[in-house]
C-alpha cells in the first residue's frame, strides 16, 4: 500500500510553466498574446517577424505608449495586469496590457523585453532564460515596445512533440494575426516569414462599418463575395461582412467572429449563423462571414477559456436572435447578385484551348474543383467545354443555322439586375443581357427556389393555411388526442388547425398548403407520436420543409421545356424580387454572369 505524498508549495518556474500550459499551447497563441499587449498599448502600428516555426524565433514591435523600467519588471511577474483597475473580474475593457501572458512565456524560452515611452531619452531591456532575469538595464529603441521570444519550448521539449509542420505553424500564426487584423481597422500590420512578406495592410481611416469593410476585404480573397451587415440597438452593435450563399466554402475556416474586438471560436455565434443561413445552404456547406459584436462588457464573461477564444453571455438568447437577424436583413437588402468567383469560374472554363493540351487540362481540372467547391454541378463546365470546341459540326452546318431565331432581337437592355431574356439553351438555361453582362439562369433550379418560398408565404404566394371546406373528424386514442391537443396553438403557427371534438375524436379544420390533401389519419397519428416523444411541433416543420421543397421541385419549369420570352422575363423578374433565389433549394447557384470585361478577354480584345 503505498503512502500519499504531503502536500507541498511548487517553486515559482515550475507554477510559471504550469501557467504556460494554459496560454502558450503554439508559437501562434504567443503572437497572439504579445499582439494583443501592442493592442493595449494605443499602437498605430504592428509588425510580427517569424523565424523558423514560429519556435526558433519571434518578434514584435509596436509603436505605442510603452513601459518604464518599473512597469516592466512588475509586468513579468505573476498576478501582474493593467487589465482591472479594480477588483471586478467582469468589468475588462482591453486584453490585458503587458502583463498575465508575459512571465508565462518568459518561463518556457529565452525572452527579451525593450520599452520606451514617448518623450523618454533612452529605453529599457529585461532579459531571461527560462524565467531567470539575465540582464536589467537601459537599450537604445524607438519609442514603443519590442519583444524577441526565442527557443520556445527548449526547456520542454515534450510540449515541441505536439506542434505540426513548420508550413502548418506558419499558417496558424497568420490565421492569428488576420482575426486579430481584422477586428482593429485603425491599425496597420505587417507579418513577416524569414524576410518574406506574409501579411501587410496599412490602417483604414474610415470608421464604423465601412472601415471594418474595407480591412476585411483588403485580407480575404473572396471578399467581393460578401455583403455588408449593419445592425445597431442601444446596448448591441452587430457589424461586419457576411457571404452570399451561392459563394459557400466546403468548411467553416473562412467565418471570423468576434466580441467586443476580440477573436472567439464560440459554438453559440456559429449555431447562430448556421442559423441565419439554414434555408440558404445545404448540409455540409458554410458561409464566408467577418462578423464583429460590441455589448457592455457586463454582458459578457471573457474568462470562460483560458485562451479566452470562448464567451458567455448574460443573454444568449438575445445575441443569437439578434445576429441571425442582423445577417439575413443584410442579405435580404443586398438582393439579388451574381457570385463574382464563380463568374470567374465560368469565365475559365469557357476560354479557348491553349497550344500546350497539358497545361489546358492542368487548368481545367483547377476550374472543375472550384465549380465543384462552391456546389454547382459538374455537368455545367463539362458542358461549356463542349460549348468551346463543339464536334460534328461542319462549317456548312453553322453557316446555313438561322441564327436570328434562338437569339430575338429586342429593346437594349434596361438596368435589371438579370437583364433581358435573349433566349435559351437546350431548353434548360435562359441566356440574358444586362446593361454590363451575359447572364445565364438554370430555369428549374430558379423556378424551383420560387415556388418554395411562395409555399411558404414569402414571395407573395398562397397562406400556409389551406381551410377544408368541410371539418374532418379523425378517430384517435385518448392519448394521443391529448398530446395533439395541447400543441394546438403551435400547430396552428404551422398552418395545421384542429381542436379536441370528443375522448377520442379530433376535428381538422385547415392543413398546412404544402400537404395538400393527404390521408389525415396517419399523419395525425405520426404527428402524435412524435409529439408523445417530446419532439414537438419542431417534427412537423422538418417534414413540412421537406414535403415542401420536394412538391417545389416537382411543380417548377422543368429542364427541357421550352420558354417564350416574356415567360423568360417573367421568371427574371420574380429572381429579382426574391432575394433568396439567388440559390435552388438545394444551395447551388441559381444563375452566373459573365461581365463585358470577361467577354474581352475571352475574344482576347483585351
Amino acid at each position: 500500500m503505498s503512502i500519499a505524498a504531503p502536500i507541498r508549495r511548487l517553486p515559482s518556474h515550475l507554477v510559471d510553466r504550469i501557467a504556460a500550459g494554459e496560454v502558450v499551447e503554439r508559437p501562434a497563441s504567443v503572437v497572439k498574446e504579445l499582439v494583443e499587449n501592442s493592442l493595449d498599448a494605443g499602437a498605430s502600428r504592428i509588425e510580427v517577424q517569424v523565424g523558423g516555426d514560429g519556435t526558433q524565433r519571434l518578434l514584435v514591435t509596436d509603436d505605442g505608449h510603452g513601459m518604464t523600467p518599473d512597469s516592466m519588471r512588475l509586468a513579468i511577474e505573476r498576478h501582474a495586469t493593467s487589465k482591472l483597475p479594480g477588483e471586478d473580474l467582469l468589468t475588462i475593457h482591453s486584453f490585458g496590457f503587458r502583463g498575465e501572458a508575459l512571465p508565462a512565456i518568459a518561463s518556457v524560452a529565452r525572452f527579451t523585453l525593450e520599452s520606451r515611452p514617448p518623450g523618454t531619452e533612452s529605453g529599457w531591456r529585461l532579459q531571461l532564460d527560462g524565467g531567470e532575469l539575465l540582464f536589467d538595464g537601459p537599450a537604445g529603441l524607438a519609442p514603443g515596445t519590442r519583444i524577441a521570444v526565442e527557443g520556445l519550448f527548449a526547456r520542454i521539449p515534450a510540449r515541441a512533440k505536439f506542434l505540426k509542420s513548420p508550413r502548418t505553424e506558419i499558417s496558424a500564426i497568420h490565421d492569428t494575426l488576420r482575426r486579430l487584423a481584422m477586428a482593429h481597422p485603425n491599425t496597420a500590420f505587417r507579418l513577416l516569414h524569414e524576410g518574406r512578406r506574409l501579411l501587410d495592410v496599412a490602417a483604414e481611416a474610415e470608421p464604423g462599418v465601412s472601415g471594418l469593410a474595407r480591412r476585411v476585404q483588403a485580407l480575404l480573397a473572396d471578399g467581393a463575395d460578401m455583403v455588408p451587415v449593419d445592425f445597431l440597438r442601444p446596448d448591441l452593435q452587430i457589424g461586419g461582412l457576411a457571404g452570399l450563399p451561392a459563394a459557400s466554402r466546403a468548411t467553416s475556416e473562412h467565418q471570423y467572429l468576434f466580441v467586443n474586438g476580440r477573436p472567439v471560436k464560440d459554438r453559440l455565434l456559429v449555431g447562430a449563423l448556421r442559423g441565419a443561413y439554414a434555408e440558404r445552404l445545404p448540409a455540409g456547406r458554410h458561409a464566408a462571414a467577418a462578423l464583429f459584436i460590441t455589448l457592455p462588457t457586463d454582458e459578457v464573461d471573457v474568462n470562460v477559456h483560458p485562451a479566452k477564444t470562448e464567451v458567455r453571455f448574460r443573454d444568449p438568447a438575445r445575441i443569437r436572435a439578434s445576429l441571425i437577424s442582423a445577417v439575413r436583413a443584410a442579405l435580404e437588402a443586398a438582393g439579388i447578385r451574381p457570385v463574382q468567383a464563380a463568374g470567374q469560374a465560368l469565365a475559365a472554363a469557357f476560354a479557348a484551348p491553349v497550344p500546350n493540351e497539358e497545361q489546358f487540362s492542368l487548368e481545367a481540372v483547377a476550374t472543375q474543383r472550384f465549380l465543384t467547391d462552391i456546389g454547382y454541378p459538374k455537368q455545367v463546365s463539362e458542358a461549356s467545354r463542349d460549348w468551346v470546341r463543339p464536334q460534328g459540326r461542319s462549317p456548312e452546318t453553322l453557316a446555313s443555322a438561322n441564327l436570328a431565331q434562338p437569339w430575338p432581337v429586342a429593346e437594349s437592355p434596361p438596368a435589371y439586375p438579370l437583364g433581358l431574356a435573349r433566349g435559351q439553351v437546350a431548353n434548360a438555361y435562359i441566356v440574358a443581357e444586362s446593361a454590363d453582362s451575359l447572364v445565364l439562369v438554370d430555369q428549374h433550379a430558379a423556378h424551383e427556389r420560387l415556388v418554395l418560398e411562395a409555399m411558404r408565404g414569402r414571395a407573395g404566394g398562397a397562406p400556409l393555411a389551406q381551410p377544408l371546406l368541410v371539418p374532418e373528424t379523425v378517430q384517435l386514442d385518448d392519448h394521443a388526442a391529448a398530446a395533439l391537443e395541447a400543441a394546438a396553438p403551435q400547430l396552428m403557427e404551422l398552418g395545421l388547425e384542429l381542436e379536441r371534438f370528443g375522448p377520442e375524436t379530433i376535428l381538422v379544420r385547415a392543413l398546412p398548403a404544402a400537404l395538400g390533401q393527404p390521408p389525415l389519419k396517419p399523419l395525425l397519428t405520426d404527428l402524435a407520436d412524435e409529439l408523445a416523444a417530446g419532439d414537438g411541433p419542431a417534427a412537423l416543420t422538418a417534414r413540412l420543409d421537406h414535403i415542401a421543397a420536394t412538391i417545389a421541385c416537382h411543380g417548377s419549369v422543368r429542364a427541357g421545356r421550352a420558354l417564350s420570352l416574356a415567360e423568360m422575363n417573367a421568371l427574371l423578374r420574380q429572381m429579382e424580387a426574391v432575394p433568396a433565389s439567388g440559390t435552388c433549394n438545394h444551395g447551388r447557384p441559381t444563375f452566373l454572369r459573365l461581365t463585358k470585361s470577361d467577354l474581352e478577354k475571352l475574344f482576347h480584345r483585351r
